[in-house]
């Protein structure tokens, strides 16, 4: 498979998605999940997002698509499309697969794939983590990660907008 494939094929659907997750289960592997915007990708991504691959042995990520990141960071936002961001994190050596999800939350999607381990990052309490209750009634648990200071994407908006004004 070319390298352009292998990187396709880690997007999914919801039935290729549970087909995998059966697999994977089946086989033992540890499922960790985390959801996200994931707009203008920047080295505190890779950082928490390696950092939660490390907590298991199959990362799965839910994408929020465009429509639900106009919702959840206003108009101006997303700055990449849903595609452009789902292929940027597709080829990431440490991601096993990708799903977009349109839901103002992950819920349904959590409900569905029952991690073994749920991430997130540092700025929510564990037990306040949509799909706290789903994941740790399984048997799994929820992680926190810290985000690495300095890096975000509302902070490289800003830049960009502060450059232009000039």
């Amino acid at each position: 498979m070319s390298n352009y494939s292998s990187i396709k094929a880690k997007i999914v659907d919801n039935e290729s998605l549970m087909s995998l997750i059966n697999t994977w289960k089946s086989n033992g592997e540890k499922i960790v999940f985390t959801n996200g915007c994931f707009d203008i990708i920047h080295q505190g991504h890779i950082d928490y997002l390696a950092k939660a691959s490390d907590l298991g042995s199959k990362l799965i990520i839910g994408v929020n698509t465009d429509r639900s990141v106009s919702a959840i960071k206003g108009k101006h936002r997303p700055i990449q499309d849903e595609y452009s961001r789902l292929m940027i994190l597709a080829a990431m050596q440490f991601v096993d697969a990708l799903i977009l999800f349109d839901e103002d939350t992950p819920i349904d999607l959590i409900t569905k794939i029952v991690p073994n381990v749920l991430v997130k990052g540092s700025d929510y309490k564990a037990e306040n983590i949509v799909g706290y209750k789903v994941v740790t009634e399984n048997g799994g648990r929820v992680e926190t990660l810290d985000f690495l200071e300095g890096y975000s994407t509302s902070g490289i908006e800003n830049k960009i907008i502060l450059s232009n004004t000039k």
